[in-house]
């Protein structure tokens, strides 16, 4: 079932997430609930658990080979810096450019149990920078400078106005 994902401005985003301390059936369906809303609509490539209002350190992402999750995932390693734009979820419609590690070394577990280090470079080690950011309670505009900043807040409103006017 899809989920709601929470927009910039929910205060749940702007939490630190808590440490998954047991894999039960309610945390097995969370993640199957984020499956199907990152694959809801094309184009989507992660999605964090408080995108979706629970502050539970793990994250589901697809990088064209189905949908794989990360339980309590740290950063333990990263190499490089690449400036690139990158979107989000919880601020549709708004592209930042934002300073990443282009390679990344990721302590996790996966939803199996096993206790995994994965090694990822360019996308896919900006999207595990990303989602770990939101686990922090951290966001894209976080990342910027203030003249991006303020010129991405106020595209965002922009847009959020256009939503909430009818059409005529």
């Amino acid at each position: 079932m899809a989920l709601r994902i929470r927009k910039l401005g929910d205060p749940v985003l702007r939490e630190k997430s808590r440490t998954v301390e047991e894999f039960d059936a309610e945390a097995r369906e969370l993640i199957s609930d984020m499956a199907d809303t990152l694959s809801e609509k094309p184009g989507r490539a992660g999605l964090a658990a408080p995108q979706v209002g629970v502050l539970k350190r793990l994250f589901v992402y697809d990088l064209g080979y189905g949908p794989r999750c990360l339980i309590n995932p740290e950063i333990v390693a990263a190499q490089g810096e690449q400036p690139n734009e990158e979107g989000c979820l919880s601020l549709p419609g708004i592209y930042i450019t934002v300073p990443r590690f282009e390679r990344v070394r990721v302590k996790c577990t996966t939803p199996s149990g096993h206790n995994v280090v994965i090694e990822a470079e360019d996308f896919p080690a900006r999207l595990m920078q990303h989602e770990c950011d939101h686990l922090d309670g951290v966001l894209i505009i976080d990342r910027c400078d203030d003249e991006e900043r303020k010129r991405a807040l106020e595209e965002y409103q922009e847009l959020e106005m256009k939503k909430a006017l009818p059409d005529d």
